[in-house]
């Protein structure tokens, strides 16, 4: 099984605009114009954490039309009322179909994606939800040589630390550790919650699952 590392941090958000000025107030940093995802009707916008990592802000584009299946990272349920907050996350995989085959039933299983001149796989829940209410990451795969945040400037932005706790702890924990996951653990916890502890030029500053953030 390859060793799964993680690859990048997901807010979402109503808009995309709301979703770049969350993270200007949150981090104190400007987002990196991305593009469109075709298929699932979303646009998004980066911010590099190190040569391959990031944090995307993704949001339903108004100007596209709706996908044949729901829309990914839980963005049709969330509605145009949501709050900009951290959603999720996608870990990184050099062998998508073997680590997909193993917890399907739990992650999703892989679709075909591209923007622009990037290509990738990614395991989707067929519903659009995100595995273990976000604690539990999608699985990515990219077919292109370079990884996105190779593309991105370097803002003085890095990911210090991640903190997850979920009613489930122990079986999310089991899949984590069959996938070769060994950057953190889940703890348990009454609630399912995600924090992301995030260097930046002015400090360390948080995200987390309903939009906490604060040095």
């Amino acid at each position: 099984m390859s060793t799964l590392s993680l690859d990048h941090l997901v807010v979402t958000s109503p808009s995309l605009e709301a979703g770049i000025r969350f993270i200007g107030q949150a981090l104190g940093v400007p987002m990196q114009e991305g593009g469109r995802h075709a298929r699932m009707g979303t646009h998004n916008a980066l911010l590099r954490l190190g040569d391959a990592q990031y944090l995307e802000v993704i949001a339903v584009d108004p100007d596209a039309p709706a996908p044949a299946r729901p829309r990914w990272f839980g963005l049709d349920e969330a509605g145009a009322q949501a709050t900009p907050h951290l959603a999720g996350w996608v870990a990184r995989t050099g062998d998508l179909r073997k680590a997909s085959s193993a917890v399907a039933h739990a992650l999703g299983t892989p679709e075909t994606m591209s923007r622009g001149d990037l290509a990738w796989q990614i395991t989707i829940p067929a519903d659009g939800s995100l595995p273990f209410e976000g604690v539990g990451p999608m699985l990515i795969e990219w077919t292109t040589p370079a990884h996105p945040a190779e593309r991105l400037p370097p803002l003085g932005c890095s990911l210090l630390r991640i903190e997850a706790f979920h009613p489930r702890a122990a079986e999310l924990d089991g899949l984590l550790r069959l996938l070769g996951f060994r950057d953190w653990s889940v703890q348990p916890g009454p609630v399912p919650v995600l924090l992301a502890h995030i260097q930046t030029p002015n400090g360390p500053r948080r995200l987390g699952l309903l939009g906490d953030n604060h040095g």
